[in-house]
């Protein structure tokens, strides 16, 4: 089963976030075979952290819940509210095979959510260069689509936002990101 979890930092957090820095990397080692993607989002200065996205395959709901939770910045207040869905690939692919590395090109994560009959269930035409990943957000038991995630490479946030169809979510979100982990 797949997931997106994504911590949203508090506003006064990042001295904080960054004392916990090497405990964060270290409990996420431990899911490095399960990892998708992950990396951090950023705020308007391209450097600064605004939270921690990671899309997981992991065996069930709980184990994503503990997967969330257990996170150190999470158990030390780092984070004002963390996003946790099930999350369907439809790339096929981690982040570490996408064709355009980790650094060509500025990168986003775009999070559309739902508002009704579902959309965006399949990738894009003409976007497959682009992304990193994409699939929709899902309810616990996946049978209710809840919105849309996608990490891509876009010349800016209004062009990483037209990836999805704007009248068919209840909002959607923008938010500079880059490939996370100790390779950077």
């Amino acid at each position: 089963m797949e997931f997106l979890c994504h911590h949203r930092d508090r506003s006064d957090s990042l001295a904080l976030r960054m004392e916990l820095l090497e405990e964060h990397w270290s409990y996420m080692d431990r899911f490095a075979q399960e990892m998708i993607a992950r990396g951090p989002t950023l705020a308007g200065d391209g450097e600064t952290p605004t939270g921690s996205v990671h899309i997981l395959d992991l065996p069930d709901a709980a184990t994503a819940r503990a997967f969330a939770f257990d996170e150190p910045g999470y158990q030390a207040g780092v984070y004002r509210d963390v996003l946790l869905r099930r999350w369907r690939d439809l790339l096929g692919r981690t982040m570490w095979d996408f064709p355009g590395g980790p650094t060509d090109g500025d990168r986003f994560l775009v999070l559309g959510l739902g508002a009704g009959e579902a959309a965006d269930l399949t990738v894009p035409a003409g976007r497959g260069d682009d992304l990193i990943a994409y699939g929709p957000l899902l309810s616990d038991d996946a049978t209710a689509w809840l919105g849309t995630a996608a990490l891509l490479r876009a010349p800016g946030p209004a062009a990483a936002r037209a990836l999805l169809t704007e009248d068919r979510y209840a909002g959607i979100e923008v938010h500079a990101w880059r490939f996370g982990g100790r390779s950077q």
